[in-house]
């Protein structure tokens, strides 16, 4: 169970650096009832984002730890690198393509009077079909052999980690007060300059500590010398 919270945290913190959801939780801290609205959006991101992750894991993910009951422990470490390599592969084309997206407007909360919980619950239902990390710590979360409610749990860290970016605006709002804004407007103001860079780097680290966890699982699964500096390494990062 704690190698599989390594995963999730890992791939959690890694996807809440997403500008969609960011962007517009900045610009509802700059409202006359941000504390509300702050709330209400952080639940709407949550709530849909974890059913969403739970339906895959009941439905889709039932069906295949049916079809292997018990995962072996070679399988799960290739989850874990398949999950790892995943995130190495969105941080380079983030990279590659940091000068472009920078220059993109980042997206503000739509006009029209929605709630901000419903505005929560429409962009994830636009971001969950493409949510490629999420989708990469579902099937280390379904691979692990746990089960049905131990991966619920992990699969609730991993939404915790991907709120975290709302929860310290919210906190800030509630700490700072009246500067809370100053504060707030100076970070949409780097994140927009940043927020692919960050992004890039923030999914490299996650992505090789993933790999590195897996790999070393595959490589410390033998007798000799190689084996035994991977279970080494292996209980380092892991522990």
């Amino acid at each position: 169970m704690l190698r599989l919270i390594g995963v999730v945290v890992s791939i959690g913190l890694a996807d809440s650096m997403n500008p969609s959801t960011i962007a517009p939780a900045l610009y509802l801290a700059s409202g006359r009832s941000a504390m509300r609205d702050l709330t209400q959006f952080t639940i709407g991101v949550f709530g849909t984002y974890f059913l969403g992750g739970a339906l895959i894991v009941l439905g889709p993910g039932e069906g295949i730890l049916a079809l292997v009951p018990h995962p072996s422990a070679t399988t799960r470490y290739v989850l874990e690198v398949v999950a790892g390599v995943a995130m190495l592969i969105a941080s380079g084309y983030l990279w590659r393509r940091r000068g472009r997206l920078s220059r993109r407007e980042l997206p503000g909360p739509p006009k029209g009077g929605r709630s901000s919980a419903w505005l929560g619950v429409t962009i994830m239902l636009v971001e969950l079909p493409t949510a490629f990390p999420y989708f990469a710590a579902i099937a280390a979360i379904v691979g692990s052999g746990l089960g049905l409610w131990h991966q619920l749990i992990a699969l609730g860290i991993y939404n915790v980690c991907f709120v975290l970016p709302l929860l310290v605006i919210t906190g800030t709002v509630a700490v700072a007060g009246d500067r809370a804004e100053q504060i707030l407007t100076q970070a949409r103001e780097s994140i927009q300059r940043r927020w692919p860079v960050l992004l890039a780097l923030v999914g490299l680290v996650a992505g090789l500590f993933v790999v590195a966890l897996g790999a070393t699982g595959l490589a410390g699964g033998g007798h000799g010398h190689l084996a035994r500096l991977s279970r080494r390494l292996r209980h380092v990062i892991a522990r």
